[in-house]
């Protein structure tokens, strides 16, 4: 919009107008073009004029404009204000009134009716479009199964979309679609089936050379079948059996069917094992490399390149067929379990034959059921899914019964001197034959697939068995420690019989019994603790209870809790018969000692070794052994002999040295140190202690060494008087010559028996020895 500018000042104007006439008049030929110039200058004003009149206007104009608008906006402002007022108007009224629910009413039943029709109208379609899709499959079929794939799979897809929906499971169209789906899903299959058994009953199947190779059209349609089930392979989460393979296996499930599911005798369930299983995997090997050498390339090149490429039972033919033929295999399996269930000896068999015939199906043919990393479950894990605790029960009943049935054995409680050459620990017969019990409870269960299973075996009957042995061995020593002490006698009350029991060599007898089993045990449990069966379980309950994953064990004892990762999974019933074992070697040394006191008490009272003679004449070799010596020996060599056949080289070095110890003691404090000694008391002790240790070496090699204090304290004792001339300028030693440096002092008494070249014995003792002299205590002048 053009705009009027204020006008300028006059003087302003005259400046202006003066420096244009001076820019345009410079020159007096300028005034010739005067005229000119006035009729520019009056253009120009008249073009100024005409642009003042046009702004002018167009002021007029906006401002009529702007009033118009403004006029019509309050009219509308109006307007939409009285609409208001009549819509408020409206509303309270409306509120105030029953006509709209009335109306709704009214409306109601008819909206529902056309609801009804539309819903009507599209299950109608939907229908159409299912019949429709369905005779498109089924037109394509058996000629071009790939084609006909597409619209079932769009079939397919239609009803499982439907069963997504919220509230699909009462409509009854999704049910129909489904069963229209399955039906159709059916035919498919049957069509293309009929075609391979046309082919089948052609060629003569079976009766057919098993190194013969199948011909192009017998291919041909099991490559049909093949991509008809495709989609079916590649999206079950299950296995599912192979179409071509299932034809050509109807004849056998029909004949498995004839023997074994019918009144045939076969069909019975002790027949099981002798012929139904046999026959089974008969049929399979028969086949085996037919099926391999024609259907593998094929199934092959299926295959390639798809989900399952890699699992054996889609790519292996053989097995294949085992999936095939597993299916009514199962069935009679769980038919012959529900019987069995009423038969528990049956059952046990009927177990252990199930196992056998999943462990061949695995070993002979590499079957997995389709998981290479856990391998097949077999049908015995299916079985006893259900019948586990019936079967758990009668093999714990058993195994129970079995153990009561060994102790309580007539010969249970005796040595088996037999079981080993001599210096090997020789078990009683029940320990034997418990270790056997639990060695073949162990093949009852190794093979079982459940962690929960293996380890219910374990707990609550090997370890049950185990701990009630255990008990056993630990009654008996109880016992014999209660017949054996004056204390448990009065307590308790023991029996003449028990008395006599236990004289002679049957106290030792009953302890080399408890020694004996204790050892077999622990190096029964050691050994399987080594074998792979037991080093893979524990690894398994370490593997679960480090996880936590409590669902493996089911609420089954953790046998880990009490052991380090570097355990095994028998320590602990280990640790509690090596217990038993040392304590009854404990025992046993003081049983000897007790007895070796009783033998030796004669001889600890034996007064004559203050006996005077010439000792220094008297030949050594001249001496015979005291007569209360003969008794002590003679009970020696029997406990010798008698351990020597009963226990193990080491225990029987252990239970000596530790007799031996006590022997020492025995002599030292109850003759040494008892009694005074001449010098030829002093050469018969020391005559005696070397037909001692002479037994002794003759039964156990070394064992004397355990008396080398006493020997040397007798070889100081026995010091004579004077030497014999030949002796006298060689260095001998006299007992004054060794009394007077061995009460000089410590330094001498060192030097003293070390020229004498005893080292056991301390400056101490070789005083004390020498203080039993009765030259020494009869104060004689050296």
């Amino acid at each position: 919009m053009a705009t009027i500018e204020p006008q300028p000042p006059e003087s302003a104007l005259d400046a202006r107008v003066e420096d244009y006439l001076e820019d345009k008049l410079q020159s007096a030929a300028d005034l010739d073009a005067l005229d000119a110039l006035l009729d520019t200058v009056d253009l120009q004003r008249t073009q100024l004029e005409a642009q003042l009149d046009a702004a002018v206007r167009e002021l007029d104009l906006a401002r009529r404009t702007t009033d118009d608008r403004h006029g019509l906006i309050q009219e509308r402002i109006a307007e939409f204000r009285a609409l208001q007022a009549d819509i408020d108007e409206r509303v309270r009224a409306t509120a105030a009134s029953d006509a709209p629910a009335e109306a709704i009413a009214r409306l109601q039943w008819p909206m529902q009716k056309r609801k009804a029709v539309e819903l009507a109208r599209k299950y109608l379609v939907l229908l159409q479009d299912v019949e429709r899709l369905r005779g498109e499959a089924t037109v394509h079929l058996p000629g071009s199964p790939k084609a006909a794939l597409e619209p079932y799979a769009q079939l397919k897809e239609l009803a499982l979309k439907l069963r997504g929906l919220p509230g699909s499971e009462e409509l009854h169209l999704v049910s129909h679609v489904e069963a229209v789906t399955e039906k159709l899903w059916a035919e498919m299959k049957k069509i293309m089936s009929d075609e391979l058994e046309a082919v089948l009953k052609k060629r003569g199947w079976p009766r057919v050379d098993p190194q013969s190779e199948m011909d192009d059209e017998w291919i041909v349609c099991v490559e049909k079948l093949v991509d008809i089930q495709m989609p079916e392979i590649i999206h079950s989460p299950e296995v599912v059996p192979l179409l071509p393979v299932d034809v050509m296996a109807h004849i056998f499930v029909a004949e498995f069917r004839f023997h074994f599911l019918s009144d045939k005798p076969t069909s019975k369930p002790q027949s099981m094992g002798s012929h139904c299983f046999p026959w089974f995997l008969s049929i399979i090997e028969r086949w085996e490399d037919f099926f391999r050498d024609n259907l593998a390339p094929v199934l092959a090149a299926k295959f390639h390149d798809t989900p399952v490429a890699e699992k054996t039972v889609y790519a292996d033919p053989v097995c294949a067929l085992i999936t095939s033929m597993l299916m009514v295999m199962r069935e009679k399996v769980h038919a012959v379990a529900q019987e069995a269930v009423g038969n528990t000896p049956f059952l046990s068999t009927f177990i252990g034959q199930l196992i056998n015939l999943d462990d061949t199906i695995r070993s002979r043919f590499s079957y997995d059921g389709g998981d290479a990393e856990n391998g097949w479950s077999g049908l015995t894990t299916e079985v006893l899914a259900v019948h586990f605790e019936v079967w758990f029960e009668a093999e714990r009943k058993f195994a129970l019964e079995r153990f009561e049935t060994i102790l309580e054995a007539p010969d249970a409680r005796k040595i088996d001197y037999d079981y080993a050459v001599a210096g090997k620990m020789k078990p009683t017969f029940a320990a034997v034959r418990v270790a056997d019990l639990l060695r073949t409870i162990t093949t009852k269960y190794k093979r079982l697939r459940s962690l929960k299973h293996k380890v219910r075996f374990l707990t609550r009957i090997q370890l049950d068995i185990l701990d009630g042995y255990h008990e056993r061995l630990k009654g008996s020593l109880e016992a014999y420690q209660s017949m054996t002490s004056a204390l448990g006698r009065t307590l308790h009350g023991t029996t003449k019989e028990q008395l006599a029991a236990l004289e002679g060599l049957g106290a030792l007898e009953t302890l080399c019994k408890v020694i004996g089993s204790s050892d077999h045990i622990v190096n029964a449990l050691t050994e399987w603790g080594d074998e792979e069966f037991f080093t893979e379980l524990w690894d398994e309950l370490q593997t679960a209870s480090g996880s936590g994953n409590s669902s493996e064990l089911d609420g089954e004892q953790d046998i880990t809790s009490s052991s380090g990762h570097n355990g095994a999974i028998f320590d602990e019933t280990i640790a509690a018969y090596s217990s038993r074992r040392k304590a009854a070697e404990e025992i046993l040394v003081s049983t000897l000692a007790d007895a070796q006191s009783k033998a030796f008490r004669a001889y600890t009272q034996r007064p004559q070794w203050t006996t005077i003679g010439d000792a220094d004449t008297l030949d050594p070799s001249q001496l015979s052994i005291t007569a209360e010596l003969d008794l002590p020996l003679s009970k020696l060599k029997e406990s010798f002999d008698f351990l020597h056949r009963a226990l193990s080289g080491a225990s029987y070095r252990r239970v000596w040295h530790g007799a031996l110890d006590k022997l020492q003691d025995l002599l030292w404090n109850g003759v040494l140190m008892k009694h005074q000694f001449t010098t030829l008391g002093a050469v018969q002790f020391a005559h005696d202690g070397q037909a001692l240790a002479a037994v002794i070496e003759r039964h156990l090699p070394g064992g004397s060494s355990a008396l080398e204090e006493l020997r040397e304290a007798m070889e100081l004792l026995r010091l004579p008087i004077t030497l014999p001339d030949e002796m006298s300028s060689g260095g001998g030693v006299t007992l004054g010559q060794a009394s007077e440096r061995a009460f000089t002092d410590n330094d001498a008494a060192r030097a003293l028996l070390e020229e004498m070249q005893l080292h056991s014995l301390t400056p101490a003792n070789a005083r004390q020895v020498l203080q039993r002299r009765v030259e020494n205590n009869e104060n004689t002048g050296w």
